[in-house]
């Protein structure tokens, strides 16, 4: 093992130079078609390598392989979530419905519009969105439903069973602008399953499950390589930072509205119960967006294929917010999944607004946008899978006493300068959460004699907080290449045993 002294006042760290992302995976546009609101709700590949988009304003067009565009349906009430089902057909998660669309003609274009489920519950709040669906290994269909937000009430006119647990009651929360929105809390579920994952039958015709509980605004939704459910929410009420979940039947996700639903529940409200209760109850995420430091807004998972290499299997993730996506590289530690997250395609080339991501039969990323009035932008953008990764943070592993930290080359165990922290966030009812509990962990590094795995020795891993890795100096390559993604967040469930 090759050693090395840790610099514990190291300078803060230097950036790699701002077009290194854009270097090493070129961007390039999609055009997408005329005349069309090029805000991307839903994205998806065809098994015939043909790329299937629902812009938000409700048309689906399919883009030919020659780039050409075809209308395939239109009239949808925000979808934001489309898969393919089969030939001809598609299954799309507009805001009131799970809608398959056919083309039972062969002409390229639905004409029949087919409900697969609607047995959720829709108040007008404007905050009531709906996302998925993810087509599981079981063949059956997950959605995600957004809870509804105190800055707005709800109509007179429901759709489905009103819940009375709560302060405030119906009459005051229809009152429109005068509606106090403390009353009910900053996000609320008044209606069914909204801050739910369902579990709907592929044909639509068995009866939807509720799967799990807990969740704020979870706009990314998805599988991993192995089949886990992966459920990224929002920062807000109940979310110190947005968290990813590695979701489980019957779970509860921590924040506390959704729990209404639950079968048998007979506790009152649930955002009046203690903390401590609640804290018992919960589900740990397996790992965490740092807020502002990495994500503010994250949003779909995608898992990288083959033609990306060492990265083969890990997830990416969109982010509204700031020009950059997100990866994941996770393990398994006593029956638990979590892991690292490190910035990834960090350049203001990419432009922020990363709504919807899809990887081509030939491993390229796309990347559909979407801003909604809110932070974001519009268009689809690609990226090839290149030909030799930069030099990154491949994955971290959890020992015992310490942490490895695996690159995707060799580097210069000279210009190496990690500094390790560690913290984590407040689990209140309160929007956001600074860090909490700030320690600096001091280390004696050791590279390995290929130059790619740097071991971390710490005298503690504490287990509900977030290991921070940073590296002071980024061009730490063998060939003085710089390190893109020079920090890796790991959040520890589970202590290695």
């Amino acid at each position: 093992m090759i050693l090395f002294a840790l610099t514990l006042f190291a300078a803060a760290p230097k950036a790699a130079p701002a077009d290194a992302w854009a270097e090493a995976m070129p961007i390039t546009k999609v055009e997408t078609p005329a005349k069309v609101d090029d805000q991307v709700g839903g994205m998806t590949f065809l098994d015939d390598g043909r790329l299937a988009v629902a812009f938000h304003r409700g048309e689906v067009f399919i883009r030919e392989k020659d780039g050409t565009w075809n209308q395939f349906a239109e009239g949808l009430h925000e979808p934001l979530g489309i898969i393919q089902d089969g030939k001809n057909a598609l299954i799309v998660m507009q805001r009131p419905e799970l809608t398959r669309l056919e083309d039972t003609t062969g002409k390229g274009k639905a004409n029949v519009y087919r409900t697969l489920w609607d047995g959720f519950g829709m108040s007008g709040n404007y905050h009531e969105f709906a996302f998925g669906p993810a087509r599981g290994p079981d063949g059956a269909l997950y959605v995600a439903l957004n809870l509804a937000s105190a800055g707005d009430g709800v109509f007179k006119e429901i759709r489905g069973t009103w819940s009375e647990i709560g302060k405030a009651n119906r009459e005051q929360m229809t009152a429109g602008k005068g509606f106090k929105g403390a009353l009910a809390g900053r996000m609320y579920s008044r209606v069914p399953y909204r801050g739910c994952v369902m579990r709907i039958p592929n044909d639509g015709k068995g009866p939807a499950e509720l799967y799990a509980t807990g969740f704020r605004s979870p706009d990314g939704i998805g599988f991993d390589a192995d089949g886990r459910l992966m459920v990224n929410d929002n920062q807000g009420d109940w979310r110190g930072s947005s968290p990813l979940h590695f979701v489980t039947k019957g779970s509860f996700n921590g924040h506390p509205a959704s729990l209404v639903w639950t079968p048998g529940w007979n506790q009152g409200d649930p955002l009046e119960l203690p903390i401590e209760t609640l804290e018992k109850m919960r589900s740990q995420p397996g790992g965490i967006f740092i807020h502002v430091d990495l994500s503010n807004s994250p949003t779909q998972p995608a898992v990288f294929p083959a033609q990306w290499g060492p990265l083969a299997k890990q997830v990416v993730f969109g982010e509204m917010n700031v020009a950059r996506l997100v990866r994941f590289a996770g393990e398994e530690v006593q029956g638990v999944y979590q892991g690292a997250m490190f910035p990834f395609l960090d350049t203001k080339e990419l432009r922020n607004g990363n709504h919807r991501l899809a990887f081509s039969p030939e491993g390229a990323l796309l990347v559909g946008k979407t801003h909604l009035s809110w932070a974001g932008n519009n268009g689809i953008v690609q990226i090839n899978a290149p030909q030799k990764l930069p030099l990154l943070i491949e994955r971290v592993h959890l020992l015992k006493q310490g942490f490895e930290v695996h690159f995707t080359e060799p580097v210069n165990g000279d210009t190496l300068q990690p500094i390790v922290k560690r913290f984590r966030y407040k689990y209140h009812a309160i929007y956001g959460s600074p860090k909490i509990d700030t320690d600096d962990l001091p280390t004696t590094p050791s590279l390995s004699a290929d130059g790619r795995t740097l071991t971390l020795p710490l005298t503690e891993i504490r287990e509900g907080f977030i290991h921070e890795i940073r590296f002071a100096k980024t061009a730490c390559g063998q060939d003085g290449r710089p390190l893109l993604g020079p920090v890796a967040y790991y959040q520890v469930v589970k202590q290695a045993p």
